[in-house]
């Protein structure tokens, strides 16, 4: 169902890309409507063995998901330019997964596993923006069905 990795001397263990994406700052969460691919950055939390992000409650990602709920999520981790190589020193994660949006208690831990990411020094005021807000917000989770990672390292 899900094609290998083409350059195996670079590819690196579940762990490994697990570890990206956990640490990632932002990922690609792509959707198709049947007729184009749509790419967009987010800020993310891996927990669960899941991606949580939120969003508002109307717009072009919800459109797709409503149509296929089947997703990619890619994360780029640390990288480093070799000009004199014509390379680059990277690492990154890919998944392929199922989009769903959740509620409840579900969707207040996702919101709050946010807030410890992004804004750690911050969790009182945080709480009280997700107890203002989150009736203005979806939340998406995708569960994960393949989860690849590639590294160059030198």
């Amino acid at each position: 169902m899900f094609k290998e990795i083409r350059r195996k001397d670079r590819q690196i263990t579940r762990e490994e890309a697990e570890k990206i994406l956990k640490n990632g700052e932002y990922g690609i969460f792509s959707t198709c409507d049947g007729k184009f691919p749509y790419g967009v950055p987010v800020n993310y939390v891996y927990f669960n063995d899941c991606i949580y992000f939120h969003c508002a409650k109307e717009g072009h990602k919800l459109s797709n998901i409503e149509l296929n709920p089947n997703v990619s999520f890619c994360v780029v981790g640390r990288t480093q330019l070799l000009p004199d190589k014509f390379s680059t020193i990277y690492e990154s994660a890919i998944l392929f997964g199922t989009a769903i949006l959740v509620e409840g208690d579900e969707k207040r831990t996702a919101l709050l596993e946010l807030i410890k990411k992004y804004s750690p020094d911050f969790l009182e005021p945080g709480i009280e923006y997700i107890n203002r807000a989150s009736e203005n917000t979806y939340v998406v989770k995708i569960e994960i069905l393949n989860l690849t990672g590639k590294a160059r390292k030198a």
